[in-house]
């Protein structure tokens, strides 16, 4: 099976990128070739454009007292497992402590540091960091492997009360779900959406030997969805066979 994952308002988009693009610059830092520790630091850069949002913090924060106040009366409840509630508190008291301490922009520290601001602009440009363009750069994607895993790791640990937050807020997201199974017959569905059926997140799992992919549009009154081929003739246009698919709603 394979898993499509569509936001359903800003908020949990921008949570969803910063997702994505924390997962890449761990995975690219924790290697060891230049290339690799080059994507590493793009994708740092990226985390501070799209984190650049004044009110980021401010509503991880917000949602995650919001959280606890929900879930800590749950102690009381004998059908919860005391200890996953306990240690699910206990790291959104940590992140919430982390978040709070922090101070000015988010990726601030980036920004401060001329160097990397010029790789950074320089990145812009197709080709922009070439050798002859930044000889400095170039010194350092030769320096041993180890020396720039360290410095890759100085500069993601700012980032990682920011990180811890909206991990918990996306765990929690996704573990509060409705699910249930549907067809698109010839690749379209449609569903007349009321109070009790609104989201911030679909999640749509399908065959993964089925070549078409998901194309979702929802508002507050009506979710539609349309499967569009990607091999074939079937590229391009709304896949004419029946299609079972599990649909999630998940809401905060």
């Amino acid at each position: 099976m394979i898993r499509y994952e569509h936001p359903l308002n800003e908020r949990i988009r921008t949570m969803m990128r910063l997702e994505d693009l924390f997962a890449r610059a761990r995975y690219f830092a924790a290697q060891d070739a230049p290339a690799e520790h080059h994507a590493a630091l793009m994708s740092m850069f990226e985390i501070t454009d799209v984190a650049s949002r004044a009110d980021l913090k401010t509503d991880l924060l917000q949602e995650l007292e919001r959280q606890k106040q929900l879930l800590a009366p749950l102690r009381s409840n004998p059908q919860i497992e005391a200890r996953a509630l306990e240690a699910l508190l206990s790291d959104m008291d940590a992140a919430n402590s982390s978040l709070f301490a922090t101070t000015g922009k988010v990726g601030q520290h980036l920004r401060d540091n001329e160097w990397l601001m010029a790789i950074k602009q320089r990145s812009a440009i197709p080709g922009g960091v070439s050798e002859f363009d930044l000889p400095a750069y170039h010194y350092w994607l030769h320096q041993a492997a180890a020396d720039r895993q360290r410095d890759l790791a100085n500069w993601l640990e700012p980032f990682e009360p920011l990180h811890a937050g909206l991990g918990i807020i996306l765990r929690l997201l996704r573990e509060n779900a409705r699910v249930s199974r549907h067809v698109a017959y010839r690749g379209v569905f449609q569903l007349m959406l009321t109070t009790t059926k609104v989201a911030q997140l679909l999640r749509l799992t399908v065959a993964r030997d089925l070549p078409c992919v998901p194309e979702i549009s929802a508002n507050k009154y009506a979710l539609n969805i349309r499967f569009i081929g990607v091999s074939g003739m079937d590229r391009g246009t709304v896949f004419d066979r029946d299609v079972e698919f599990e649909l999630t709603f998940c809401n905060l």
